[in-house]
């Protein structure tokens, strides 16, 4: 007998933002590799030259909210793996708190990675 996945049923909350976030990451993903490939010519590309696309607040921004999607998204599909093995209690919420965490964690510490790169000043 098949197994029910409560939380990716047809029509729920947190499989419909897994499907929003998984399609934005594989659109800018291409058109990264596009412009890398097709436009700045992958072979040429440099540290140095990376750096200074960094600095176009477009890239920045663009960047900045591919890590904040990924992060997003690979943490709510460790919760909802975790959540459909049957996790459920007190055990539930210390698992959710601690990613909430350590997807801070690394957002914050992507955006100062960023900033170093772009020559924005860190916090």
């Amino acid at each position: 007998m098949a197994e029910r996945y409560s939380s990716f049923e047809s029509g729920g909350r947190r499989w419909l933002w897994q499907r929003i976030t998984a399609g934005f990451l594989v659109v800018v993903l291409a058109f990264h590799f596009f412009l890398l490939h097709f436009v700045n010519h992958a072979d040429e590309v440099t540290f140095l030259a990376s750096s200074m696309r960094m600095q176009d607040l477009t890239y920045y921004s663009l960047m900045v909210l591919f890590l904040i999607t990924a992060t997003f998204h690979g943490v709510n599909g460790v919760y909802n793996a975790l959540e459909n093995q049957g996790l459920s209690g007190t055990p539930k919420q210390v698992v959710k708190y601690t990613l909430i965490a350590a997807s801070l964690v690394l957002v914050v510490q992507g955006i100062r990675t960023a900033n170093a790169w772009a020559g924005f000043p860190t916090f």
